[in-house]
């Protein structure tokens, strides 16, 4: 409790922006077109916007509520609420702590291609097997890495007002920019095929958003729905102690009620913007099969490059604003996944922030190694429950992603919903007398659907059916 006094917000404009730029990641770049070209363009944007208004605002409010009035982070918040409990915020500690390692690499990645665009290698970066070759490599990845879990850590280090809110506040209206300038840019292009054939961004558009309805059956609606669930799980940062972690850090005269509101605004104009910004691009000059059917680290590694050379000596220049972008939006959700682990630690062992932050960064860093050599000397393949094939990286994403995050979901939902009580959540969003107009609808979800679908999507990654 005594280092969470010593750490806040200044105010509600700084801890919505740092909140979204925990919510806005990789998720929102490269996962939210994919899944939205794959699934019927505008379908799964109205199916992705209702399950955010109804689950997401549910969830979001919990944890940031669970957060201010407990005034601790994830790992001792649950046992605040019942004693019985505590074990449960232990597992939220697991979550981030398993991400880091991962996010950190990919992070490195976006540095390596970055510096490229740079240095305008371009031609070499856009070439086949560029980016199975660098992964693979033994040294580069590693040394990005650590460039990137670095400036990460230094982040953290300053502590919340100093570090996280000040970067927060400078990045992400910069991140705003640069995406809705580079969807803009998206629009104008065209290009025509050796059969004559001409593409525009403004028909790329249409496949993203115009419903496509064709073969839709009750089972591929119900893939859609838990696509989308899952995407707004990963997209929202609920579920995994950041919120948590964020609220505590929330004075008690702040709106929450109006902040959760803003901060699901903000994340879902982002992903719908990169849509815009990537969907055109990748159909103008392959095709909307190529957008449908491509991986996500492929989509930003392997396939766009080759849009930026298409599109001549301007798409260099796209590309350096493109992964500025990117690295902006990776680099608030990492901070907000170490602040998580940080936090944690610093209740646990009772150390100050610059102990804990720097022992973190140093753990990461070995999780880290280990995943980039899952690319190279400790490469290899295993068959996962939810039909995939993954190694290491793929693993660690799995474990945290499809299987303790849902997990950590029900749990909450019962301990919330049947245990404490929806009002021990009301109370502290109408704390200040503010109007909490979603209440009925609040505790429907927490108590009902929320747990069962939950059920439904860990049942799922679980190989059950």
């Amino acid at each position: 409790m005594e280092q969470q006094k010593k750490s806040s917000f200044s105010g509600s404009i700084g801890f919505v922006l740092a909140a979204a730029g925990s919510a806005v990641g990789l998720g929102n770049i490269w996962r939210f077109p994919n899944l939205a070209a794959k699934h019927g363009g505008g379908l799964f944007i109205l199916v992705y916007i209702a399950l955010v208004l109804l689950f997401g605002f549910a969830l979001l409010m919990t944890d940031i509520a669970i957060g201010r009035k407990t005034g601790m982070n994830a790992g001792n918040a649950y046992g605040a609420i019942h004693k019985k409990w505590k074990w449960v915020g232990h597992l939220t500690f697991v979550v981030p702590a398993i991400i880091m390692t991962y996010y950190t690499v990919i992070g490195g990645w976006i540095l390596k291609y970055f510096t490229e665009y740079v240095t305008f290698n371009g031609a070499q970066v856009a070439s086949d097997g560029y980016f199975g070759n660098f992964t693979s490599s033994t040294v580069a990845p590693v040394v990005f890495m650590l460039i990137y879990l670095a400036i990460t850590a230094i982040i953290v280090y300053a502590g919340v007002e100093k570090g996280i809110e000040k970067f927060s506040k400078i990045v992400m209206p910069c991140l705003l920019i640069l995406i809705a300038g580079i969807a803009i840019y998206s629009l104008t292009l065209s290009y025509t095929t050796e059969s004559g054939e001409i593409r525009t961004g403004l028909q790329g558009v249409a496949v993203y958003l115009v419903p496509n309805f064709d073969g839709l059956t009750v089972g591929k609606f119900f893939n859609i729905m838990l696509d989308a669930m899952n995407q707004m799980f990963y997209s929202l940062s609920v579920a995994m102690g950041i919120m948590i972690t964020y609220g505590s850090y929330v004075k008690k005269d702040i709106n929450i009620n109006k902040s959760v509101t803003q901060i699901q605004i903000f994340d879902t104009m982002v992903a719908i913007l990169s849509g815009m910004m990537i969907v055109p691009a990748v159909c103008v000059f392959f095709g909307p099969e190529r957008m449908v059917n491509e991986a996500g680290a492929g989509l930003m590694f392997v396939t766009l490059p080759k849009v930026f050379e298409n599109m001549g000596f301007a798409g260099n220049i796209v590309a350096i604003f493109f992964f500025i972008m990117v690295a902006f939006a990776a680099l608030t959700s990492s901070v907000s996944i170490m602040e998580t682990v940080v936090a944690s630690c610093m209740e646990y062992f009772k150390k100050t922030r610059k102990q804990m932050s720097l022992l973190v960064a140093a753990v990461a860093a070995i999780g880290a190694v280990l995943i980039c050599m899952g690319y190279n000397v400790l490469y290899f393949e295993i068959a996962l429950p939810n039909g995939t094939v993954g190694q290491l990286l793929d693993i660690a994403d799995y474990i945290s992603n499809s299987v303790i995050m849902p997990l950590i979901t029900i749990l909450t939902c019962v301990l919330i919903g049947w245990i404490a009580k929806p009002k021990w959540v009301i109370d502290e969003v109408q704390r200040n007398g503010e109007k909490f107009a979603r209440k009925g609808l609040f505790i429907v979800i927490i108590k009902y659907v929320a747990p069962v679908v939950m059920t439904i999507l860990l049942l799922k990654a679980l190989g059950v059916f």
